[in-house]
C-alpha cells in the first residue's frame, strides 16, 4: 500500500446512493488511496461543505436542482480555490460539461466510470492536469470562437512554439530561460487552456483561432 496521503474527496450529488456508493467503494477500489470526507445533495451547500471538509478534490454532479451543478462549481472555485473540481454527469450532452469547464472545473468524468477508474484522473488533476474524455475534447475543439481564452504575449508565443512542435530545450533557448521554467510555463498554459497535453493545446489553438495576431 502506498505511503502517500489519501486523496480527500467531497461529493456534491443529489443522488444519495451514488454518493454512498463512492464512499464505500473508492477506498477499497483504490487500496485506500482515495476516501470520501464529505457529501451533500444540495448545490447551494457545496461551498460551505468544502470549507468544512477541506478536500483535495470535489466531485460535482452537473444535473442537480437549483442553483445547479454549474453554480456549485463556480461557488467552490470562488470560496476554496485550492480545491480541484471534477464535474460529473450521466448525460451524453456535452454542453453542461463545457459550461462547467468555463466555470472553473479542472476535469470532467462520466458518472458511468468505475470507482477503480477514478484514481488516475484524480491523481492527474491533483498534479495540475485537465482531464477530458476524447468525445468532450472533440466538442471543445469544434466549439471554435465560442471558447475564449485570453492569452498574454508570452503565453501566445509559447503556444505558437508548442504548435510548431518545438522541443522544451529549443523553446528554452528561444526564450532565454531554463528548461524547468519552460515546463512550468507549459503546465500553467495547459491548465489555462483546460487541456492535458501539448498536442491538445496545439489542436485547440488552431480550431479556436488562438494563434492569430
Amino acid at each position: 500500500m502506498s505511503e502517500s496521503p489519501a486523496i480527500r474527496v467531497a461529493v456534491v450529488d443529489d443522488h444519495p446512493l451514488f454518493a454512498r456508493g463512492l464512499e464505500l467503494l473508492l477506498p477499497s477500489a483504490t487500496a485506500g488511496r482515495v476516501r470520501v470526507v464529505g457529501a451533500t445533495g444540495d448545490a447551494a451547500a457545496a461551498a460551505s461543505l468544502m470549507c468544512r471538509c477541506l478536500p483535495d478534490v470535489a466531485l460535482v454532479d452537473l444535473h442537480m436542482p437549483a442553483p445547479g451543478g454549474i453554480r456549485a462549481v463556480a461557488a467552490i472555485r470562488r470560496t476554496t480555490p485550492r480545491v480541484r473540481v471534477v464535474a460529473m454527469s450521466g448525460d451524453s450532452d456535452p454542453t453542461p460539461a463545457l459550461e462547467a469547464l468555463r466555470a472553473g472545473a479542472e476535469a470532467f468524468l462520466p458518472k458511468s466510470a468505475e470507482p477503480e477508474a477514478l484514481l488516475p484522473p484524480l491523481l492527474a488533476v491533483l498534479d495540475g492536469w485537465a482531464v477530458l474524455p476524447a468525445q468532450l475534447l472533440r466538442e471543445l475543439l469544434h466549439s471554435g470562437p465560442g471558447f475564449r481564452v485570453d492569452l498574454d504575449p508570452d503565453e501566445r508565443a509559447l503556444l505558437r512554439s508548442i504548435a510548431a512542435g518545438r522541443s522544451t530545450l529549443t523553446i528554452a533557448d528561444q526564450l532565454h530561460v531554463s528548461e524547468r521554467t519552460v515546463k512550468r510555463m507549459t503546465a500553467a498554459l495547459l491548465r489555462k487552456l483546460r487541456v492535458g497535453t501539448r498536442a491538445e493545446a496545439a489542436a485547440l489553438a488552431g480550431h479556436a483561432g488562438l494563434l492569430g495576431d
